[in-house]
C-alpha cells in the first residue's frame, strides 16, 4: 500500500498544484473520492479546511486531510487510468505548452502517467537524467530505431549544467519535439508511446493475437491477449472491449509445449488448479516467447517478487541513493579536507610571517655585520700596503744575496758531483774484482763437491749389491736401509742437480762480473783522464796488490779460503740432515 500511496501522491500533487489556492482541496477531494471508489465525507472536508487552507505539503493544510480520509481508504479497486486522466484534466491545460507538438494530447497523458511512475519520490517532481535515458531508450527500442547515445550524452550534458532533471512538461515538450525520433511519422511515434505506457503503467508483459481452443464447442478461436503480472486476459480484438475471458495466473501454474495436432501448429498449455488452456500461435517464435514470458510471470509470483520493469526501476533509484550517498559522503570528506587545508595555510601564514620576521632581523644583524667587515678590510688594506713595501725591499737584497751564493755553490757542487763519479768509479772495479774471485771460488768447490758426490753414489750403489746378497734373515732390516739409502741417494742427486744449476748461475755471474769489470776499467780510465785535465792536484788511485788465488781446472778460483770454508761447513750440516 505504500507504493500505491507514492503513486496516487505523484498524480494528486500535479492536480493539486494546477488548482486555485481557495478552492483546490475540496474540489480535487470530490473527484479524488469519485475516481477511487472512497465514501466522500464534507462534512470532514468543511471541519479539516475551517481556519487555513495553506497548500498541499504543509502539517495543517491538504495533506493531513488526504491521508487520513481519502488514501488510507483505498482499497485497489479502482481503474488506476481513469484516476490518472482526471488528475491529467486538472492540471493538462494550465501546464502543457501551447507549441505544436508531433504527439498527440491523449500520448501526452501517457507521457505524463509514465513520468510519475518514473520521477523521484520528492517534490517538486523532476525526473533525472538516468530515467530519461531509460524511457528514451525504450521509445527508441519499440520504434525499431537505433539508439543515439552521443546524441543524449550531449543533451545530458547540456540538462546538468542547468538543472537537476526535467519536468513532466519539459519530458513530454523533449518527446513532442522529436529530438530522439527524427525520421519517424507521428503513428510509429505514438505506437512506441503505446507500447512503453502498457509495459509500466498497465503491467502488460506481453500482448499479442493468437488461437484458443474453447472448452465446450472446442473450436479454434482467434483472440488478442494480454499478459499481465497475475492474470492473462483475452479479448476479440486488440481495441479492449470485449473481453472474453481471463487466466488467472498463481506459482502452481504451469505452462508446456505441445505437439502438433488436428492441423493445429505451435501449440502449448497453459495448467491451472480448475482448468487448463490450450494455445496456437503463429509460429514458432512467438510460441517460445509466450512460454517463456508465461513461465518468467509464474516464478516471479512464486518467488514474491514485483514485476520486471518495477524491480529494474527500484534497483535503479537504490543505486542512485547510493551513489548520492557516497557522493555525500565525499563532499563531506572534501569539505573535512578543505577545512583541516585551511587550517593548514592558517598555520603556514603564520609560520611565514615568522620567518619573515626572522629574515628581517637577520637581514638587520647581516648589514651591521657587512659595515664592521668594510672597515676591517679598509684597516688591513693600509697595513698591507706596508708590509707589501717592506717585503719588496727584503726581497731585492735577498735576490742580490741569493745570486751569489747560487754561483759559489754552483762551483762547489760540480767539484762534488766529479769526486763523486770517481769514487763510484774506483767502488764498481773493486767490487767486481771481488765478485770475479767469488764466483771462481764457487766454481771450484761446486766441481769438488760434485766429485764427492759421484763417488759417495758410487759407494752408495756397491753397498746396496752387497746388501742385496744377504741372507733371507737379514733382508728385512736391509730392505728398510736400502729404502733409507734410497731416500738419501734421491736427496744427493737432487742436490747434485742444485749444484749444477747452482754452478750454471756462477758461471753466468762470472760472465757478468767480467763485463761489470771491464766497464768499470773503462770508467776509471774516462774519470783519471777527465781530473787529470780538469785540476792536475787529484792523483789517481790504483787497485792494492792481490792475495794469491785459488787455481781451479777451469782457471783461477772465484772464493777465498774463508769463503769455501764457510760452504763446506753448511754442506756437512745439509749432509748430516738428509742422513
Amino acid at each position: 500500500m505504500v507504493g500505491l500511496k507514492e503513486e496516487l501522491l505523484k498524480s494528486i500533487w500535479h492536480a493539486f498544484t494546477a488548482l486555485d489556492l481557495d478552492r483546490s482541496g475540496k474540489v480535487l477531494s470530490h473527484n479524488l473520492c469519485t475516481v477511487l471508489n472512497v465514501p466522500h465525507d464534507p462534512v470532514a472536508l468543511e471541519e479539516h479546511f475551517r481556519d487555513d487552507d495553506e497548500g498541499p505539503v504543509s502539517n495543517q493544510g491538504y495533506m493531513p486531510y488526504l491521508n487520513k480520509f481519502i488514501l488510507e481508504k483505498v482499497q485497489g479497486n479502482f481503474d488506476k487510468v481513469e484516476f490518472n486522466r482526471m488528475c491529467w484534466t486538472l492540471c493538462a491545460k494550465k501546464n502543457l505548452s501551447k507549441s505544436p507538438l508531433l504527439i498527440s494530447d491523449e500520448d501526452a497523458f501517457k507521457v505524463w502517467v509514465i513520468f510519475n511512475f518514473l520521477s523521484e519520490d520528492k517534490y517538486p517532481l523532476i525526473i533525472v537524467p538516468e530515467e530519461i535515458e531509460y524511457l528514451l531508450k525504450k521509445l527508441t527500442e519499440a520504434m525499431g530505431a537505433g539508439w543515439q547515445q552521443e546524441q543524449f550524452d550531449h543533451y545530458k550534458i547540456a540538462l546538468n549544467t542547468s538543472r537537476e532533471g526535467l519536468t513532466a512538461w519539459d519530458l513530454i515538450e523533449l518527446i513532442g519535439s522529436g529530438r530522439f525520433s527524427k525520421g519517424m511519422d507521428r503513428q510509429t511515434v505514438s505506437m512506441a508511446i503505446n507500447e512503453v505506457f502498457n509495459e509500466l503503467i498497465l503491467d502488460v508483459l506481453k500482448q499479442g493475437y493468437m488461437l484458443k481452443k474453447g472448452h465446450k464447442r472446442k473450436n479454434w478461436t482467434e483472440r488478442w491477449f494480454v499478459l499481465k503480472p497475475n492474470i492473462i486476459s483475452y479479448y476479440v480484438s486488440e481495441d479492449l472491449k470485449d473481453k472474453k475471458g481471463d487466466i488467472i495466473l498463481d506459482g502452481n501454474c504451469c505452462v508446456e509445449a505441445l505437439p502438433d495436432k488436428d492441423g493445429k501448429k505451435c501449440l502449448f498449455l497453459i495448467k491451472c488448479l480448475d482448468k487448463s488452456f490450450e494455445i496456437s500461435a503463429s509460429d514458432k517464435k512467438k510460441k517460445q516467447e509466450w512460454i517463456q514470458a508465461i513461465q518468467t510471470t509464474v516464478n516471479l509470483l512464486r518467488a514474491g517478487s514485483p514485476p520486471p520493469h518495477k524491480e529494474a526501476r527500484q534497483k535503479r533509484k537504490e543505486l542512485r541513493q547510493k551513489l548520492l550517498a557516497e557522493q555525500e559522503e565525499l563532499e563531506r570528506q572534501m569539505k573535512e579536507l578543505q577545512t583541516a587545508n585551511e587550517n593548514k595555510q592558517k598555520e603556514l601564514e603564520t609560520v611565514r610571517k615568522q620567518l619573515e620576521a626572522a629574515a628581517a632581523r637577520a637581514a638587520e644583524e647581516e648589514k651591521k655585520r657587512l659595515q664592521t667587515q668594510v672597515e676591517l678590510q679598509d684597516r688591513f688594506s693600509l697595513e698591507l700596503e706596508r708590509e707589501k713595501m717592506v717585503r719588496q725591499k727584503m726581497e731585492e737584497q735577498v735576490a742580490q744575496k741569493s745570486s751569489e751564493l747560487e754561483q759559489y755553490l754552483q762551483r762547489v757542487r760540480e767539484l762534488e758531483e766529479m769526486y763523486k763519479q770517481l769514487q763510484e768509479a774506483l767502488e764498481d772495479e773493486k767490487q767486481a774484482r771481488q765478485d770475479e774471485e767469488t764466483v771462481r771460488k764457487l766454481q771450484a768447490r761446486l766441481l769438488e763437491e760434485e766429485s764427492a758426490k759421484r763417488a759417495e753414489l758410487e759407494k752408495w750403489h756397491l753397498e746396496q749389491q752387497q746388501t742385496i746378497q744377504m741372507t733371507e734373515a737379514e733382508k728385512q732390516e736391509l730392505e728398510n736401509q736400502r729404502m733409507i739409502k734410497e731416500q738419501a741417494l734421491q736427496a744427493a742427486m737432487q742436490q747434485l742437480e742444485q749444484l749444477e744449476l747452482e754452478r750454471k748461475e756462477a758461471l753466468e755471474q762470472y760472465e757478468e762480473v767480467k763485463k761489470k769489470l771491464e766497464m768499470a776499467a773503462n770508467n776509471t780510465k774516462s774519470w783519471k783522464d777527465k781530473v787529470a785535465h780538469h785540476e792536475g792536484l787529484i792523483r789517481l788511485i790504483e787497485p792494492g796488490s792481490k792475495n794469491a788465488h785459488l787455481i781451479t781446472n777451469w782457471g783461477p778460483a772465484a772464493f777465498t779460503e774463508a769463503e769455501l770454508e764457510q760452504r763446506q761447513k753448511s754442506w756437512k750440516g745439509k749432509k748430516t740432515t738428509s742422513e
